[in-house]
Parts: structure tokens; C-alpha cells; sequence
């Protein structure tokens, strides 16, 4: 069952990379000292409950290949704001309304614990908090930027449009391109955010930013295309949630598509196209080649 460390199977560093954000977190009661004790309960369940913290992790490994401090005041805030809309959506996905989960990260989804209402509640201050964080806690100069990235990807035109079409194609089938496509906003452009801002952080050059961009679009899709494989091949509790959704749902998958043997050589594929873009950054971009390897080689 999942517990608050990354994975055993992880790079060393997402431990430190996880312990930087999670130290956040753990303050969020003095953040706001009149805040209703039940919401901040509620939005430390899921922000404390574990995971990888792999989007916060890919912020602070950008910045790092990218030449900049990764525990910068910049970094820092947007590894943290990252993880904050990553949990919301989480959060929300499990919601009756959309994927109607009782299992989160091997524990009762927020709503099952806490009602609909504070799952809502508690996962739109999510969305505020990682705004505030960004606009009072990054440097002046990045902010701004830092801000309209997260925005961008976690909005119509990104994550949330992604959940949109997501829904809306349940039970028809897609084209491979399609589907593609789904994924490229839904999962993907957090991802391509993650590293986007870890780049801007560090003042990275057109060169650099353009690079860490086609790195985390491979990440992206390879991600997808194993937690596709994981639903259908791994146990309830090596993933810590319910299994086989998506075929119960009428989804779309890579798997369904391809088939299992075709996905896996997919994210492969993604995988080596995804080392090869940060290969000019020589060994600074050793930690991003170690988390794109993690992502297409995790059993959870």
C-alpha cells in the first residue's frame, strides 16, 4: 500500500525533491490561522496522503539542468503550486460526478471521508492556493510567467479540456491520433508545465526551454501509455485504487488500441524520443533522463 514515500523503486532524489513540497503542505493550518479547521483537514488528506510527487520533482530537475537553483524561492513555489493542481484534480476526478472512485493512493478518496461538498470545496482552495503560492512566493520577475504557464496547462485549453473530451468520448471509439491528442492535454501538459516553469526558474535559454518542452510531451504520452498497461495488468494494491476502470467505463486506452505488447513498445519509443531531446544538456538533465526512465519502468 502506498505511503508517504515515493516508491522504492524511485530515483533517491524524488525523496528529497517530495520532502521540499511536503514541508509546505504541512503548514498549510498556519497559512491561514482562521481558516475552518475541517478544510484545511481535508485538503492536507490528499496533498499529505503520498504519491510521487513527480510533477514537483520534474520542476526542481528542470531548474537543475536548465543551470538554476532548484530550491530557489521560484523553484520552490512552483513545485509546490504544480502539486497543488495535480492533487485537485485528483480529488475532483474521484467525485461521484466524474470517475466515482472509492480508492485514492491506497486510502478512502477525499469525498468518501469528508462528504462531496468539502471534496469540492476543499479542492478549489487547492486551485487558489496554488496561485497565491506562485504570486507571493516566487521571485517578482518569474511570477508572472510562472502563473500563465499553470494556468494554461491546467485549464480549457489543457488539463481540464483534456477531462472534458475524456468524458465526452466514453464509449466511442477514437482514432489513435484522437486519443493522442486527449492525452497530450489531460496528462500531458501538466507535465510539459512542470518542466516549463523549472526551466523559467532557471532563466533557461529559447534553445533550453524548447528542448525540456519535447522532453516532457514524450514523458507525457509515455506516462499515459503505462498507466493505460498498469490498469489492466497491475493488483489493486500495487496501485493503491481500483483496477480495470477503464474498460468498465467504455474508455479509451492504449491497450484497447494497440494491444499490450504494441503499448509497451510505444512508451519505449517515447522514452528514448524523450532522452534524446535533453541530450545537449549533457549531464545536468541527468536527473529528468532518470525520471522519464521511472516513468515508463514503475509498477505503481
Amino acid at each position: 500500500m502506498p505511503n508517504s514515500d515515493p516508491s522504492s523503486s524511485a530515483p533517491a532524489f524524488l525523496h528529497t525533491d517530495a520532502a521540499a513540497v511536503t514541508a509546505f503542505f504541512e503548514r498549510l493550518d498556519q497559512q491561514w490561522p482562521g481558516a475552518p479547521a475541517k478544510l484545511v483537514e481535508a485538503m492536507q488528506y490528499s496533498l499529505l496522503a503520498g504519491g510521487k510527487r513527480l510533477r514537483p520533482a520534474m520542476v526542481l530537475e528542470t531548474c537543475r539542468a536548465c543551470g538554476g537553483d532548484a530550491f530557489s524561492a521560484s523553484a520552490l513555489a512552483a513545485a509546490g503550486a504544480m502539486e497543488l493542481i495535480h492533487t485537485f484534480s485528483l480529488v475532483h476526478d474521484d467525485l461521484p460526478a466524474m470517475d466515482d472512485d472509492d480508492l485514492r493512493r491506497g486510502r478512502p478518496t477525499n469525498h468518501k471521508v469528508f462528504g462531496e461538498a468539502m471534496a469540492i470545496l476543499a479542492g478549489d482552495a487547492m486551485v487558489t492556493t496554488a496561485f497565491e503560492l506562485l504570486a507571493t512566493q516566487a521571485a517578482p520577475n518569474d511570477a508572472p510567467r510562472l502563473v500563465a504557464e499553470l494556468a494554461r496547462a491546467a485549464g480549457a485549453g489543457g488539463m481540464i479540456g483534456g477531462q472534458v473530451i475524456d468524458i465526452e468520448s466514453e464509449s466511442v471509439a477514437l482514432t489513435l491520433d484522437q486519443l493522442r491528442t486527449l492525452h497530450a492535454m489531460k496528462t500531458g501538459a501538466l507535465l510539459v508545465a512542470s518542466c516549463r516553469m523549472g526551466a523559467i526558474c532557471a532563466a533557461a535559454s529559447d534553445s533550453a526551454l524548447a528542448a525540456v518542452t519535447a522532453y516532457a510531451s514524450h514523458v507525457g504520452l509515455a506516462f499515459q501509455i503505462v498507466d493505460d498497461l498498469l490498469d489492466i495488468t497491475a493488483t489493486p494494491q500495487q496501485l493503491g485504487k481500483a483496477t480495470n476502470k477503464d474498460a468498465r467505463r467504455g474508455k479509451n486506452t492504449f491497450p484497447s488500441l494497440l494491444g499490450v505488447e504494441a503499448s509497451r513498445a510505444a512508451a519505449e519509443k517515447e522514452l528514448a524520443a524523450a532522452l534524446e531531446s535533453v541530450g545537449f544538456l549533457g549531464d545536468a538533465a541527468n536527473g529528468l533522463r532518470e525520471l522519464a526512465r521511472f516513468v515508463v519502468k514503475r509498477s505503481s
